[in-house]
């Protein structure tokens, strides 16, 4: 194999395994650092064998091994060494522990997390770096803060589950409620990095987008009366069940309105609409996640672009604002209101999003903004809005569409 393929490997499978390593270990730096060891040790043997059956299960035992010889190399924990290694000794090897225990590691770290001792900000920083994988860097860049100072707030918060004892576990069923907002914010983030990937030539990481469904299903067989994972869950179908038709074969953006809908996969899409029903039923206030899952059921009933019900679509994200207004929503509705009364009214709202500063460094807002001018015939500004939004992008085949509209208004 190439060094290329096991990174790859390691990519899709590192989630996982350090979630189980962390249970094994009682130590996210602990975890992490091991799993790099593993790795280094994979890129070595695979190029040069076959496979494993289990990378992953391959992964988490050389790790473990990689971890209990840096606890024995590090004098600071002499004192509690044998204990430690001991305990990690006891376990059994990976590959032969129940697979349920595995699927169930994931939702523990979610959920661990989630925990209320940490502001909302924290748990999704701790989210991206520990499940999704983003690097530190990436992470300041979701929060507009430097580096060093991201750096720092994840080190407090991982020492803070350690010297408070925070738990590494699914709680009791009353102690569920408390955590379920954060753990289906931080369920979604997972899939929206699966999605759309942050920065990269790839425009998916469809590892992260089945891991995040997996992981809404755990969390409805846990809760089958909330109607907010429901909706969560339907949701994911739905825009997961149109992975196929996202992109060309070189990798290339193709756009909902360009899309083969032969290529969506029609027994996810009938799975999400059935969850959409079920989640709108129940009774209580509409859920965000529900709302959001319609609109996708819109989008997935439709035969064509054209033939979508954008007057509906604009109106439920007018029901989004009044549930959890954010300036995310009002930008997604503008972009359905163009479809309805034309870019220029769309324009109006964008600039006025724009100019409360409620979305500064958000880097779709330039790319919305750019196909608005565009779709009004203003080809000068429109190409300035599409240069500022390849200048806030680093993915790849973003900057590719972007570079493909501006030879197209040429």
């Amino acid at each position: 194999m190439t060094p290329s393929e096991i990174e790859k490997i390691f990519r899709d499978e590192a989630g996982r395994a350090l979630a189980t390593l962390i249970r094994l270990v009682g130590d996210f730096d602990l975890a992490e650092d091991a799993l790099q060891d593993a790795f280094a040790v994979a890129l070595e043997r695979w190029s040069a064998s076959a496979l494993p059956d289990n990378p992953r299960a391959w992964l988490v035992n050389v790790a473990k091994h990689k971890a209990i010889d840096r606890v024995r190399r590090q004098a600071v924990f002499r004192g509690k060494q044998q204990a430690l290694v001991h305990e990690l000794e006891l376990n059994a090897l990976v590959v032969d522990e129940p697979a349920s225990i595995l699927d169930d590691d994931m939702l523990r770290l979610i959920f661990t997390c989630c925990h209320p001792a940490f502001a909302t900000e924290v748990q999704v920083a701790l989210t991206l770096r520990t499940v999704c994988g983003l690097s530190t860097m990436q992470v300041a860049r979701a929060f507009l803060i430097g580096e060093e100072a991201m750096a720092q707030r994840l080190v407090r918060a991982k020492q803070k589950i350690k010297l408070a004892g925070i738990p590494y576990e699914v709680p009791e069923r009353d102690a569920l409620a408390s955590r379920l907002d954060g753990v289906l914010a931080v369920i979604y983030l997972v899939f929206t990095e699966g999605y759309v990937a942050t920065e990269g030539a790839d425009l998916m990481r469809p590892d992260l987008a089945t891991e995040a469904i997996r992981l809404g299903r755990l969390l409805d067989r846990l809760m089958s009366d909330r109607a907010g994972i429901k909706g969560l869950l339907a949701l994911m179908l739905l825009h997961d069940a149109r992975r196929a038709g996202r992109e060309t074969a070189a990798g290339d953006i193709v756009l909902l309105e360009e899309q083969d809908r032969s290529l969506w996969d029609r027994a996810q899409i009938e799975e999400g609409l059935r969850l959409v029903d079920e989640a709108l039923r129940m009774p209580g206030r509409p859920q965000a996640y529900a709302v959001q899952a319609a609109i996708a059921a819109l989008h997935a009933r439709a035969p064509s672009f054209a033939q979508t019900d954008w007057p509906q679509i604009a109106g439920l994200y007018e029901v989004l604002l009044r549930i959890g207004p954010s300036p995310v929503i009002e930008l997604n509705h503008a972009a359905a209101v163009s479809m309805v009364d034309g870019p220029g009214r769309a324009l109006d709202l964008v600039d006025a999003i724009s100019a409360r500063g409620g979305l500064r460094g958000y880097e779709l807002l330039p790319a919305v903004r750019a196909d608005l001018l565009r779709r009004m015939g203003r080809i000068d500004d429109a190409r300035a809005a599409y240069q500022a939004a390849t200048a806030a992008t680093q993915l790849e085949p973003l900057r590719r569409l972007y570079a493909r509209r501006m030879r197209e208004m040429e």
